[in-house]
Protein backbone atom coordinates (compact mmCIF):
# COMPACT_ATOMS: atom_id res chain seq x y z
CA UNK A 1 0.00 0.00 0.00
CA UNK A 2 1.66 3.57 -1.02
CA UNK A 3 1.99 6.43 1.13
CA UNK A 4 -0.82 8.15 -0.60
CA UNK A 5 -3.57 5.27 -0.67
CA UNK A 6 -2.75 5.51 3.11
CA UNK A 7 -3.51 8.89 3.60
CA UNK A 8 -6.70 8.88 1.54
CA UNK A 9 -8.04 6.33 4.14
CA UNK A 10 -7.36 8.54 7.35
CA UNK A 11 -8.94 11.46 5.53
CA UNK A 12 -11.91 9.73 4.57
CA UNK A 13 -12.28 8.00 8.46
CA UNK A 14 -11.72 11.76 9.47
CA UNK A 15 -14.78 12.59 7.11
CA UNK A 16 -16.87 10.02 8.61
CA UNK A 17 -16.48 10.58 12.14
CA UNK A 18 -17.14 14.41 11.69
CA UNK A 19 -20.36 13.50 10.08
CA UNK A 20 -20.98 11.03 12.48
CA UNK A 21 -20.43 13.97 15.21
CA UNK A 22 -22.21 16.28 12.96
CA UNK A 23 -25.59 13.93 12.57
CA UNK A 24 -25.45 13.19 16.57
CA UNK A 25 -25.73 16.94 17.33
CA UNK A 26 -28.30 17.64 14.94
CA UNK A 27 -30.32 14.56 16.33
CA UNK A 28 -29.74 15.98 19.87
CA UNK A 29 -30.79 19.72 18.97
CA UNK A 30 -33.99 18.10 17.45
CA UNK A 31 -34.71 15.95 20.00
CA UNK A 32 -34.40 18.95 22.67
CA UNK A 33 -36.12 21.23 20.49
CA UNK A 34 -39.30 18.48 20.09
CA UNK A 35 -38.93 18.26 24.12
CA UNK A 36 -41.51 20.35 26.09
CA UNK A 37 -40.34 22.80 28.44
CA UNK A 38 -40.75 21.86 31.85
CA UNK A 39 -43.34 23.55 34.07
CA UNK A 40 -42.17 25.71 36.65
CA UNK A 41 -44.55 26.86 39.37
CA UNK A 42 -43.92 29.46 41.54
CA UNK A 43 -45.41 29.42 45.46
CA UNK A 44 -44.99 31.60 48.31
CA UNK A 45 -44.07 30.53 51.93
CA UNK A 46 -46.44 31.48 54.95
CA UNK A 47 -46.02 31.61 58.52
CA UNK A 48 -48.26 31.72 61.48
CA UNK A 49 -48.91 35.28 62.16
CA UNK A 50 -50.23 36.20 65.44
CA UNK A 51 -51.76 39.71 66.14
CA UNK A 52 -51.77 39.82 70.09
CA UNK A 53 -53.64 42.87 71.61
CA UNK A 54 -54.64 43.51 75.25
CA UNK A 55 -58.24 43.28 76.88
CA UNK A 56 -58.49 46.45 78.78
CA UNK A 57 -57.88 50.06 77.28
CA UNK A 58 -55.17 51.90 78.39
CA UNK A 59 -51.91 53.98 77.71
CA UNK A 60 -49.04 52.43 76.51
CA UNK A 61 -46.32 53.15 78.81
CA UNK A 62 -43.48 51.35 77.21
CA UNK A 63 -42.78 49.27 74.28
CA UNK A 64 -40.33 45.95 75.42
CA UNK A 65 -39.47 44.57 71.93
CA UNK A 66 -38.01 45.57 68.71
CA UNK A 67 -39.11 44.33 65.15
CA UNK A 68 -36.78 41.09 64.34
CA UNK A 69 -36.53 40.20 67.86
CA UNK A 70 -36.71 36.61 68.48
CA UNK A 71 -38.89 36.30 71.73
CA UNK A 72 -40.17 32.98 73.92
CA UNK A 73 -43.22 32.20 75.52
CA UNK A 74 -44.04 34.35 78.09
CA UNK A 75 -41.76 37.24 76.81
CA UNK A 76 -42.98 40.85 77.98
CA UNK A 77 -44.00 42.80 75.23
CA UNK A 78 -45.35 46.56 76.33
CA UNK A 79 -46.73 47.61 79.72
CA UNK A 80 -49.58 50.00 80.18
CA UNK A 81 -50.48 52.80 82.80
CA UNK A 82 -54.29 52.23 83.58
CA UNK A 83 -55.42 54.47 86.84
CA UNK A 84 -58.78 53.40 86.32
CA UNK A 85 -57.74 49.86 86.89
CA UNK A 86 -56.12 50.47 90.09
CA UNK A 87 -59.40 52.06 91.44
CA UNK A 88 -61.21 49.35 90.82
CA UNK A 89 -58.88 47.05 92.47
CA UNK A 90 -58.59 49.24 95.55
CA UNK A 91 -62.39 49.70 95.55
CA UNK A 92 -63.29 45.57 95.36
CA UNK A 93 -60.62 45.13 97.75
CA UNK A 94 -62.45 47.71 100.45
CA UNK A 95 -65.82 45.78 99.44
CA UNK A 96 -64.22 42.17 100.22
CA UNK A 97 -62.76 43.68 103.21
CA UNK A 98 -66.86 44.79 104.50
CA UNK A 99 -68.29 41.28 103.12
CA UNK A 100 -65.54 39.37 104.97
CA UNK A 101 -65.96 40.88 108.21
CA UNK A 102 -69.52 40.64 108.29
CA UNK A 103 -69.18 36.87 107.41
CA UNK A 104 -66.47 36.40 110.04
CA UNK A 105 -69.23 38.41 112.29
CA UNK A 106 -71.74 35.48 111.56
CA UNK A 107 -69.33 32.62 112.28
CA UNK A 108 -68.61 34.43 115.66
CA UNK A 109 -71.78 35.71 116.99
CA UNK A 110 -72.73 37.96 119.20
CA UNK A 111 -69.86 39.20 121.49
CA UNK A 112 -69.84 37.90 125.35
CA UNK A 113 -71.54 41.53 126.33
CA UNK A 114 -74.12 41.37 123.93
CA UNK A 115 -74.92 37.64 125.56
CA UNK A 116 -75.02 39.14 128.77
CA UNK A 117 -77.17 42.01 128.22
CA UNK A 118 -79.25 39.99 126.54
CA UNK A 119 -80.00 37.82 129.73
CA UNK A 120 -80.24 40.43 131.99
CA UNK A 121 -83.11 41.76 129.88
CA UNK A 122 -84.46 38.62 130.05
CA UNK A 123 -84.81 38.35 133.56
CA UNK A 124 -85.78 41.70 134.09
CA UNK A 125 -88.32 40.76 131.43
CA UNK A 126 -89.39 37.62 133.29
CA UNK A 127 -89.16 39.31 136.71
CA UNK A 128 -91.57 42.46 135.62
CA UNK A 129 -94.05 39.35 134.20
CA UNK A 130 -94.01 37.53 137.23
CA UNK A 131 -94.97 40.76 139.28
CA UNK A 132 -97.68 41.70 136.39
CA UNK A 133 -99.13 37.89 136.93
CA UNK A 134 -99.26 38.37 140.98
CA UNK A 135 -100.82 41.76 140.61
CA UNK A 136 -103.61 40.56 138.65
CA UNK A 137 -104.75 37.91 140.33
CA UNK A 138 -104.94 40.34 143.55
CA UNK A 139 -106.83 42.43 141.50
CA UNK A 140 -109.13 39.54 140.72
CA UNK A 141 -109.40 38.21 143.89
CA UNK A 142 -110.91 41.78 145.39
CA UNK A 143 -113.28 42.30 141.86
CA UNK A 144 -114.61 39.08 142.89
CA UNK A 145 -115.36 40.15 146.53
CA UNK A 146 -116.81 43.11 144.76
CA UNK A 147 -113.99 45.62 146.22
CA UNK A 148 -113.10 46.61 142.49
CA UNK A 149 -114.64 46.98 139.47
CA UNK A 150 -114.16 44.35 136.37
CA UNK A 151 -112.24 47.09 134.71
CA UNK A 152 -109.81 46.96 137.33
CA UNK A 153 -109.29 43.47 136.88
CA UNK A 154 -109.41 43.15 132.98
CA UNK A 155 -106.24 45.94 132.99
CA UNK A 156 -104.71 44.20 135.59
CA UNK A 157 -104.92 40.89 132.86
CA UNK A 158 -103.86 43.19 130.23
CA UNK A 159 -100.86 44.15 132.23
CA UNK A 160 -99.96 39.99 132.40
CA UNK A 161 -100.28 39.22 129.56
CA UNK A 162 -98.18 41.86 127.96
CA UNK A 163 -95.90 41.43 130.32
CA UNK A 164 -95.48 37.71 129.29
CA UNK A 165 -95.45 38.03 126.21
CA UNK A 166 -92.60 40.86 126.63
CA UNK A 167 -90.63 38.08 128.68
CA UNK A 168 -90.98 35.56 125.88
CA UNK A 169 -89.45 37.50 123.66
CA UNK A 170 -86.65 39.21 125.88
CA UNK A 171 -86.02 34.84 126.24
CA UNK A 172 -85.60 34.16 122.76
CA UNK A 173 -83.40 37.16 122.03
CA UNK A 174 -81.43 35.93 124.71
CA UNK A 175 -81.20 32.46 123.13
CA UNK A 176 -80.52 34.00 119.56
CA UNK A 177 -77.47 36.12 121.68
CA UNK A 178 -76.15 33.00 122.79
CA UNK A 179 -76.99 30.38 119.70
CA UNK A 180 -75.34 33.31 116.97
CA UNK A 181 -76.24 33.05 113.47
CA UNK A 182 -78.56 30.90 111.44
CA UNK A 183 -76.62 28.38 109.20
CA UNK A 184 -78.43 30.16 106.35
CA UNK A 185 -77.48 33.77 107.47
CA UNK A 186 -73.80 32.00 107.61
CA UNK A 187 -74.05 30.84 104.27
CA UNK A 188 -75.71 34.31 102.82
CA UNK A 189 -72.48 35.93 104.03
CA UNK A 190 -69.77 33.75 102.93
CA UNK A 191 -71.48 33.66 99.51
CA UNK A 192 -71.45 37.92 99.90
CA UNK A 193 -67.64 37.71 100.53
CA UNK A 194 -66.66 35.23 97.70
CA UNK A 195 -69.07 37.14 95.16
CA UNK A 196 -66.88 40.09 96.21
CA UNK A 197 -63.41 38.18 96.52
CA UNK A 198 -64.41 37.82 92.29
CA UNK A 199 -64.43 41.18 91.81
CA UNK A 200 -60.99 41.22 93.30
CA UNK A 201 -59.88 38.47 91.24
CA UNK A 202 -61.54 40.41 87.86
CA UNK A 203 -59.58 43.38 88.98
CA UNK A 204 -56.49 41.72 89.25
CA UNK A 205 -57.04 39.79 86.32
CA UNK A 206 -57.44 43.03 84.23
CA UNK A 207 -54.14 44.49 85.82
CA UNK A 208 -51.88 41.68 84.90
CA UNK A 209 -53.41 42.04 81.21
CA UNK A 210 -52.18 45.27 81.18
CA UNK A 211 -48.81 44.06 81.07
CA UNK A 212 -49.22 42.38 77.86
CA UNK A 213 -46.90 39.35 77.19
CA UNK A 214 -46.40 36.64 74.32
CA UNK A 215 -48.51 33.74 74.15
CA UNK A 216 -46.32 32.06 71.37
CA UNK A 217 -42.19 31.79 70.73
CA UNK A 218 -41.38 33.30 67.42
CA UNK A 219 -40.35 36.42 65.48
CA UNK A 220 -41.28 39.94 66.50
CA UNK A 221 -42.81 40.87 62.81
CA UNK A 222 -44.72 44.27 63.89
CA UNK A 223 -44.75 46.91 66.25
CA UNK A 224 -47.68 48.74 66.17
CA UNK A 225 -48.01 50.34 69.43
CA UNK A 226 -46.08 53.38 70.30
CA UNK A 227 -45.17 54.64 74.03
CA UNK A 228 -47.56 57.27 74.95
CA UNK A 229 -50.23 56.29 72.82
CA UNK A 230 -53.84 55.41 73.83
CA UNK A 231 -54.12 51.42 72.80
CA UNK A 232 -58.25 50.84 72.46
CA UNK A 233 -59.19 46.74 74.03
CA UNK A 234 -58.78 44.15 71.28
CA UNK A 235 -56.66 46.50 69.17
CA UNK A 236 -52.92 44.65 67.94
CA UNK A 237 -50.54 46.37 69.30
CA UNK A 238 -48.04 43.65 68.25
CA UNK A 239 -47.79 41.27 65.61
CA UNK A 240 -44.89 37.96 66.40
CA UNK A 241 -44.57 35.28 63.63
CA UNK A 242 -44.11 31.44 64.39
CA UNK A 243 -41.31 30.41 62.29
CA UNK A 244 -41.86 27.45 63.60
CA UNK A 245 -45.31 26.50 62.11
CA UNK A 246 -44.57 26.89 58.12
CA UNK A 247 -45.97 25.91 54.51
CA UNK A 248 -46.30 27.09 51.14
CA UNK A 249 -49.09 28.39 48.76
CA UNK A 250 -48.94 27.43 45.33
CA UNK A 251 -52.24 28.09 42.73
CA UNK A 252 -52.04 25.40 40.09
CA UNK A 253 -54.80 24.63 37.22
CA UNK A 254 -57.39 21.51 37.62
CA UNK A 255 -55.34 20.03 35.13
CA UNK A 256 -52.39 19.76 37.29
CA UNK A 257 -54.09 18.95 40.46
CA UNK A 258 -53.56 15.25 40.47
CA UNK A 259 -49.99 15.87 40.75
CA UNK A 260 -51.15 17.76 44.23
CA UNK A 261 -53.52 15.85 45.39
CA UNK A 262 -53.26 15.81 49.75
CA UNK A 263 -50.75 13.76 51.08
CA UNK A 264 -48.73 14.52 47.74
CA UNK A 265 -45.22 15.02 47.91
CA UNK A 266 -42.79 17.19 45.57
CA UNK A 267 -39.97 19.42 46.02
CA UNK A 268 -39.34 22.83 45.57
CA UNK A 269 -36.47 25.45 46.21
CA UNK A 270 -36.12 28.54 47.18
CA UNK A 271 -34.53 31.16 45.11
CA UNK A 272 -33.95 33.14 48.27
CA UNK A 273 -31.33 30.88 49.58
CA UNK A 274 -29.67 29.51 47.18
CA UNK A 275 -27.20 27.32 49.14
CA UNK A 276 -29.99 25.49 50.92
CA UNK A 277 -31.13 21.90 49.49
CA UNK A 278 -34.53 21.24 47.97
CA UNK A 279 -37.00 21.29 50.13
CA UNK A 280 -39.61 17.71 50.73
CA UNK A 281 -43.68 19.24 50.90
CA UNK A 282 -46.40 17.46 51.62
CA UNK A 283 -49.45 18.67 50.75
CA UNK A 284 -52.36 18.99 53.63
CA UNK A 285 -54.87 21.56 52.21
CA UNK A 286 -56.47 22.38 48.73
CA UNK A 287 -59.87 24.24 47.66
CA UNK A 288 -60.54 26.59 44.38
CA UNK A 289 -60.46 29.33 43.78
CA UNK A 290 -63.06 32.06 42.95
CA UNK A 291 -64.39 32.56 39.52
CA UNK A 292 -61.86 35.36 38.53
CA UNK A 293 -58.88 32.76 38.69
CA UNK A 294 -60.48 30.45 35.82
CA UNK A 295 -58.95 30.17 32.92
CA UNK A 296 -61.54 30.49 29.96
CA UNK A 297 -61.91 28.60 27.05
CA UNK A 298 -60.70 30.71 23.75
CA UNK A 299 -63.64 29.00 21.72
CA UNK A 300 -66.95 27.92 22.96
CA UNK A 301 -66.32 24.71 20.62
CA UNK A 302 -63.39 23.90 21.84
CA UNK A 303 -61.65 23.41 24.63
CA UNK A 304 -63.05 23.96 28.61
CA UNK A 305 -62.36 26.49 31.27
CA UNK A 306 -59.97 25.46 33.27
CA UNK A 307 -60.26 26.30 37.39
CA UNK A 308 -57.49 27.54 39.58
CA UNK A 309 -57.07 25.39 43.08
CA UNK A 310 -55.23 26.98 45.78
CA UNK A 311 -53.24 24.21 47.44
CA UNK A 312 -51.11 24.91 51.04
CA UNK A 313 -48.04 22.23 52.05
CA UNK A 314 -45.74 21.74 54.77
CA UNK A 315 -42.30 21.29 54.70
CA UNK A 316 -41.10 18.05 56.22
CA UNK A 317 -39.21 19.98 58.50
CA UNK A 318 -38.98 23.94 59.31
CA UNK A 319 -36.77 25.72 56.68
CA UNK A 320 -33.86 27.39 58.56
CA UNK A 321 -33.70 30.93 57.07
CA UNK A 322 -37.08 30.91 55.82
CA UNK A 323 -38.75 34.48 55.80
CA UNK A 324 -42.42 34.79 55.12
CA UNK A 325 -43.26 35.81 51.57
CA UNK A 326 -40.04 33.98 50.18
CA UNK A 327 -41.13 32.46 46.36
CA UNK A 328 -40.65 28.63 46.13
CA UNK A 329 -40.48 27.18 42.61
CA UNK A 330 -41.52 23.71 42.20
CA UNK A 331 -40.90 22.27 38.34
CA UNK A 332 -43.30 19.73 36.88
Amino acid sequence: MTATSASSKRGLSIVLVLLALLLAALGFGLWRSAKPAPVVLQGQMEAEEIDIAPKVAGRVAQVLVHEGEHIEVGSPLLRMDSPEIEAKIAQAEAAHAAAQAVADKADSGARSQEVAMARANAQRAEAAAELARKSWQRVARLADEGLLSAQKRDEAQANYTAARDQAAAAQAQYAMAREGSRSEDKRAAHAQAAQVAAVVREAEVARAESQLASPVAGQVAKVLARAGEINPQGVPAITVVDLSRQWVVINVRETQLAQFAIGARFQGRLPALPDSPPVQFTVYASQVLPDFATWRSTRSDRGFDVRTFEIKARPDAPIPGMRPGMSVLVEL
